[in-house]
């Protein structure tokens, strides 16, 4: 299936093309990714906080589309009782701020110039990838992808490497930006940098324009060969996935097998 702006976020382009959420989800729990994948099953998540960052998104990809945002979710958007009836909830208020935030910034505005929400589609592993770029500038070589966080200098603790990591790296944007990076390469044949303009959902909001040490590209490319073979055979179904036993999908199938000794409770 070709990709295009229409059928990005399709559950047929789920199957045909891996992105990087997807192999995020793999890495994390095989079965319970392969269940979310056949639509068996869905994380509990909080709707509001999507939609938020759609209405974000929304408004920096042009006026048509966040105008046509509002009209599609206008029940969740607008207030139907209470003190502030008609008005937007307190959720979308504070995205406004966000917005407003951004666009009172010099260095922003230089910045987030090109072509917006661009599908990308390439080959990694050996297996077809997608990606969706924010803001594409070809003519100068970037591109940038917002990202809104709760807090952007909160350290977050990372199990396996047993230190602290930002929420780029927690979040995997890292690998995101890698994977994004060689897409336009294969597609346009040039090397652009990634920016990452990050803005918190505080008050008032924090903002912050973030750039990557190419140096860590080749370890995330390296991650995605080490593990894409295995996790494409269980995608689909030649291999049976591994349940990592702790995660949400994971707790919801459980049955007791046996004891597990005390000193084997935590790693």
């Amino acid at each position: 299936m070709k990709l295009n702006k229409q059928n990005y976020y399709s559950q047929a382009t789920s199957w045909d093309y891996w992105s990087t959420s997807q192999f995020k989800d793999f890495e994390n729990c095989e079965a319970a990714a392969l269940a979310k994948l056949r639509d068996e099953w869905q994380p509990t998540s909080n709707p509001e906080a999507l939609l938020v960052g759609n209405y974000l998104h929304s408004y920096y990809e042009s006026p048509e589309a966040h105008r046509d945002f509002i009209e599609e979710n206008h029940d969740h958007i607008i207030a139907k009782a209470g003190k502030y009836k008609g008005q937007p909830k307190a959720a979308y208020k504070q995205a406004d701020m966000m917005i407003k935030t951004l666009d009172d910034d010099d260095f922003f505005k230089m910045v987030y110039q090109g072509e917006k929400e661009v599908p990308v589609s390439g080959t990694l592993g050996g297996v077809d990838w997608k990606g969706k770029l924010d803001c594409l500038n070809l003519d100068k070589g970037y591109f940038c992808d917002l990202k809104t966080v709760d807090d952007i200098h909160k350290r977050h603790w990372n199990d396996y490497y047993k230190q602290w990591q930002s929420f780029v790296e927690d979040r995997g944007y890292v690998l995101q930006m890698a994977v994004y990076r060689e897409l336009i390469k294969q597609v346009y044949g040039v090397t652009c940098e990634p920016f990452i303009f990050a803005v918190s959902k505080q008050t008032p909001p924090d903002k912050l324009a973030i750039n990557i040490d190419p140096m860590r590209y080749q370890d995330e490319l390296d991650r995605i060969d080490r593990q894409i073979e295995h996790f494409e055979a269980v995608k689909t179904g030649q291999e049976k996935p591994v349940a990592c036993g702790t995660c949400e999908y994971c707790r919801s199938h459980k049955q007791l097998e046996g004891f597990v000794e005390v000193g084997d409770l935590i790693d």
